[in-house]
């Protein structure tokens, strides 16, 4: 038997993995035995509590039914009693113009109903209405409708509403006061013609507290509902007063207005246990419990057969992690070298002795990190190269009318007139070209670079002579920094071409540069035409496409970006037809930087 048992178990996981294999021995040996003879075990103990719990609400809902319809009976007596007094009703017909007969008939009803209304428990209140104009109301037993409140509504429209009413006995709840009920019933003459109104008012409590409070030990509600599905009584106070929808009374619920749903609790889809008891009058007791709610010793069996196949599932799983210990222990380490990986780091490598797949699979790893880590160099290399190229591209484009308007100059000057002038302006052009053309250096010290900015200022100044005021105001300690090259005098060059500057009145340019802490901050003001705010936006958003500054501010945004990363800001700020204010915030650099690996 062993033997034949082992042979189809290794045919049927030959072709599986290891993980395949560990599971198929697992719900093959332990997990499957164990859930079906645990579900069987667990389905004829609920099976047998469902019959049980069914059986005992049955009676409970049965009991509570009888109850109150004895109760019922005998409030509904009394209202009837004193409504069908032939006695009461003559005297409430007849009219009167003695005060001495009304005085006897006073004294008739209180000696015959005073007593009357105080027989059955729970009563607050007794009254007889009338609409006698000739017959008093004494304030005790004798009333007329006025406009006082009663009901939760005023005295001579629930009077009226009350008599309008098809039924002549009544039950009903008071509005706002879940802790009322109000029994009324017609008095009529002998031809039919109403004379009047009993009037009986009830605690709650003492009529229906004890039947609907804490029904099956507070695992359930009670309902008592009257002959229009309105609910009388109920576990939830809040539900007093609205109409009960069941499936059983789905004509009913169908037959209401729609605007009038709101006012009904609707039970049509409750998926939990529904009683209903009948009783004499018309009226229902329903009975509404969770079918989840068992007996405190039912609840021990089942969670007795619970707890013995938690059990036996506990034990396979022990018996699993045994087997796959030491399969998690290197899968988890090879989940940390990929983790290594994802960071960067190339070199990880994992040791492996084990010929199974997870062997292979390490194998696999040490090889894909090794070509992964050569083939990230080449690309980082490449990627360095291909900057450092397009960097020297950028540096190479000089804008040409700037040279042919400076050549020009000179030879006009040269032949009107011999003067130190010409010096000055072949020596300032002399320092400018002497950077601007070196494509062999990309970063300067700061000193470099406003003696690069100070010559084109001086050709400018030439150029257009008494037009601009410039201002300088440089901190000697960031001079011997290092910045990238070329970024002040192209700001300067936006002044004159497209801040017009020399058109202004009182033109002038302030170049400011300071140290703050380990930050080196360069300014560039002037009271030129200033940029546009649209322009400014897609200046700062990368989606310029005019001419002009857009490009200067790409190239030197650019640049900063390529040797300082997010560590430099280049801010554009400008009104228009007023100034323009540029800012230039990046790193103090004592030693020179370098393009960075990470762009």
């Amino acid at each position: 038997m062993r033997v034949p048992l082992s042979r189809w178990m290794i045919r049927f996981t030959r072709g599986m993995s290891l993980r395949g294999k560990i599971l198929a021995l697992y719900v093959l040996i332990l997990l499957l035995p164990t859930l079906l003879l645990g579900s069987g075990a667990v389905y004829l103990v609920v099976r047998g509590f469902h019959n049980s719990y069914l059986s005992a609400v049955d009676e409970s809902a049965r009991q509570t039914a009888q109850i109150a319809d004895f109760s019922k009976r005998n409030y509904d007596l009394l209202a009837v009693r004193t409504a069908t007094d032939g006695e009461l009703a003559a005297r409430l017909s007849r009219q009167y113009d003695d005060m001495a007969k009304v005085v006897d008939t006073v004294n008739y009803i209180d000696r015959t109903f005073l007593i009357t209304g105080k027989y059955l428990p729970g009563i607050i209140d007794f009254r007889i209405y009338h609409t006698n104009d000739t017959l008093v109301q004494d304030g005790q037993l004798l009333w007329r409708p006025e406009s006082r409140i009663i009901a939760g509504q005023e005295e001579s429209i629930w009077y009226r509403n009350t008599m309008a009413a098809a039924e002549p006995l009544k039950w009903s709840s008071v509005p706002g006061n879940p802790d009322r009920v109000v029994i009324t019933h017609k008095i009529m003459d002998t031809t039919g013609n109403p004379l009047g109104l009993v009037y009986i008012l009830l605690n709650y409590d003492a009529v229906f507290g004890e039947l609907v409070n804490h029904p099956f030990n507070d695992r359930g509600s009670l309902f008592i509902v009257d002959h229009d599905r309105s609910i009388l009584a109920s576990t939830d106070r809040k539900q007093i007063g609205k109409k009960l929808a069941l499936n059983e009374w789905q004509e009913d619920f169908a037959e209401e207005p729609a605007a009038n749903t709101a006012d009904w609790l609707d039970l049509t889809h409750s998926k939990e246990l529904l009683i209903v008891k009948p009783l004499s009058s018309g009226w229902n007791v329903v009975s509404f419990t969770a079918m989840k709610q068992l007996s405190v010793e039912d609840r021990k069996t089942l969670l007795l057969i619970v707890g013995i196949t938690i059990f036996f599932l506990l034990l396979s799983i022990s018996l699993m992690m045994t087997v796959v210990q030491n399969i998690v222990r290197r899968l988890r380490k090879l989940g940390n070298r990929m983790g290594d990986l994802s960071r960067g780091e190339f070199e990880a490598a994992i040791r492996y002795s084990e010929r199974d797949e997870l062997g292979e699979l390490e194998n696999m790893f040490n090889l894909m990190s090794e070509r992964l880590g050569k083939l990230v160099e080449d690309i980082t290399h490449a990627g360095l190269q291909e900057k450092e190229q397009a960097f020297k591209a950028l540096q190479a484009q000089i804008n040409p009318h700037f040279i042919y308007n400076s050549l020009g100059l000179l030879r006009w000057r040269a032949m009107i007139a011999r003067d130190q002038e010409q010096i000055q302006i072949i020596d300032s052009l002399t320092t400018f070209y002497r950077l601007t053309l070196n494509n062999q250096i990309s970063v300067i010290r700061i000193r470099e670079e406003v003696e690069h900015a100070k010559a084109y200022l001086d050709i400018c100044q030439f150029r257009y002579p008494g037009k601009v005021r410039v201002e300088w105001d440089i901190d000697d300690s960031v001079l011997d920094l290092y910045t990238i090259k070329t970024v002040l005098q192209p700001i300067v060059e936006n002044c004159y071409q497209h801040g017009a500057i020399v058109r202004r009145p009182d033109a002038f340019i302030r170049i400011s540069m300071a140290r703050l802490d380990d930050r080196v901050m360069m300014s560039v003001y002037d009271n030129g035409q200033g940029i546009p705010e649209v322009t400014i936006t897609q200046l700062a958003e990368g989606r310029y496409a005019g001419k002009g500054n857009g490009c200067g501010s790409a190239n030197i945004k650019e640049r900063l970006a390529l040797y300082f990363g997010t560590d430099a800001c280049y801010t554009l700020e400008s009104a228009l037809g007023a100034w323009t204010l540029v800012t230039i915030d990046f790193p103090a650099c004592q030693v020179q930087p370098a393009i960075r690996k990470g762009r």
